[in-house]
């Protein structure tokens, strides 16, 4: 081996190295694989092509220019997930705790840059303290390159943030603009200000995983759309997230060879009660409807009162949207409604179809919905539906009511195919509450007010608590029997998947926010 090869040969192992083996023993105590375990872990075998190996940072101040790493702190290059080329970059907490640093944005600038021109997803492995304070506002411009470029790159290529250790300060908001946002339990915590500052400003006790931490973000903040126990579990939710999603907003998502056949489910005409009140899992419909084990749940444990997430009909990769009566009856409220919005948003980027099941008693009421601002929270779902352009088919299982019929993917805002079962209720209200203010006075004048309410509710519900009227109207394209639903969406998307709109000509929409 001559000198030369010798060389680059130590320098590249040395950039392998990252922060020493001192530092990486420390990362694995922690529970936590090193940055250039989990690009390996989460690409296929032998397909990482590192870029950037030998990268230094450039600084000379506070004695810097004595600690030096190759990499400087992140790993970044290409591969392939499933055959399926990705780009990626892993902040290496080994080095300075993976602080970001002039040259370490570079570096991730660089390859955000090749994916969307190439046209291919970009994942970020975050692990990091935050802004590397030697080099001051060098740093912080670093950032603000990166948040630059997550937006040039919003709707045009796949962004997926991973959260594997700190994230903290400015670093929260380039994965909050990507499109979606995993975190790991007990590893990963994600907060603009720090325990330290909470108490200094708010006189607040508060730890790291309370305040930021995987169970704060996935169920009170909606921050993360997915948690995952460990490392490895994480990784492998990015890789069947991706399975769902096309490489870019040119492309459509990979379909799996499907033959139609004998699709008639059966156990769908025994999941909704009788009595209109009485509560069912919306899981059991979508289970009963979509490919065998296809439905990949986003969001699972916020906003519980709505379903949304990625599953296959017919082969095909669809966006599910689905109020859940076991919760708050189904409702939509201000973290439903945006939690829904988000992801009718980006299929309709990404030229994914939506599906919606619909049983939605309405909004929810109080004064803590008025003034969290559900007018303008309910009207993100609205406006999401209104400007999607993929296909669009909704099935109503049971209520429609009020409002939220209208914005749950109704005919008016122009869904493609609405479909209802026949026991579905498609009303401005339910029957009792409509009798008691058309029938007012017709039931205080009765001798027998409570027969005369229940007489008045079932007139009501004659007329208008059934899908009928909405089918003679044209609101309803076909009221079908819930057994054959799945055979009905699977030829409904088939027939949609050559749908073209052209919308008007503008520079953007101003959705309310």
């Amino acid at each position: 081996m001559d000198s030369k090869t010798k060389a680059l040969n130590e320098k590249l192992e040395l950039s392998r190295l990252g922060g020493g083996q001192a530092r990486i023993d420390k990362q694995h105590q922690k529970k936590k694989l090193t940055a250039r375990e989990r690009v390996l872990y989460l690409l296929d075998e032998g397909s990482f092509e590192e870029i950037g190996a030998l990268v230094t940072h450039r600084t000379k101040d506070f004695g810097m220019e004595n600690q030096k790493f190759y990499g400087d702190g992140v790993v970044t290059g290409y591969g392939t997930v499933n055959g399926r080329l990705i780009y990626i970059f892993a902040q290496d907490f080994t080095v300075f705790g993976g602080s970001l640093s002039e040259t370490h944005a570079e570096k991730i600038c660089k390859i955000m840059d090749m994916a969307v021109n190439v046209g291919a997803p970009i994942i970020g492995l975050n692990d990091s303290g935050g802004a590397r304070i030697q080099e001051g506002v060098r740093s912080l411009g670093g950032y603000a390159d990166i948040f630059y470029r997550n937006v040039q790159a919003s709707g045009v290529i796949p962004q997926i943030s991973a959260i594997m250790g700190p994230c903290a300060g400015g670093a929260v908001y380039s994965p909050a603009m990507t499109d979606f946002t995993l975190m790991v339990q007990d590893t990963s915590y994600m907060f603009v200000t720090g325990p330290n500052v909470v108490k200094t400003v708010t006189n607040e006790e508060v730890t790291s995983e309370e305040l930021g931490g995987a169970s704060v973000h996935s169920t009170k903040s909606g921050v993360a759309h997915l948690t995952s126990s460990n490392d490895v579990e994480a990784l492998e939710d990015i890789k069947r997230l991706l399975s769902y999603l096309p490489q870019n907003n040119r492309e459509k998502a990979i379909d799996i060879p499907f033959d139609l056949k004998d699709e008639v489910r059966e156990s769908l005409s025994d999941i909704v009660p009788d009595n209109p009140n009485k509560p069912y899992d919306m899981h059991q419909v979508i289970e009963g409807i979509i490919d065998e084990d296809s439905f990949y749940e986003i969001h699972k444990d916020f906003a519980e009162n709505i379903i949304v997430g990625f599953a296959r009909l017919g082969g095909k990769s669809v966006g599910v949207v689905a109020n859940q009566p076991m919760f708050l009856a189904g409702v939509l409220d201000v973290n439903s409604s945006t939690k829904a919005a988000r992801l009718v948003r980006f299929c309709d980027a990404f030229n994914i179809p939506l599906l919606v099941l619909e049983d939605v008693p309405g909004f929810l009421p109080g004064t803590d919905q008025e003034w969290n601002a559900i007018i303008t929270n309910g009207a993100k779902l609205l406006y999401a539906f209104s400007e999607a352009t993929v296909p669009r088919v909704t099935v109503i299982t049971r209520k429609a009511y009020g409002g939220a019929y209208d914005v749950m993917n109704s005919k008016h805002i122009g869904a493609d195919m609405n479909f209802a079962w026949p026991n579905a209720e498609i009303a401005v209200m339910g029957a009792k509450g409509a009798a008691e203010i058309i029938f007012k006075r017709e039931i205080s004048a009765a001798d027998d007010k409570e027969a005369k309410w229940k007489e008045k509710e079932a007139e009501y519900a004659n007329l208008f608590a059934n899908p009928y009227s909405a089918a003679e109207r044209g609101f309803i394209d076909e009221v079908i029997l819930p057994k054959n639903t799945r055979r009905k969406l699977i030829k409904a998307f088939h027939m949609l998947e050559n749908k073209d709109v052209n919308r008007p000509n503008r520079k953007h929409g101003n959705i309310p926010l």
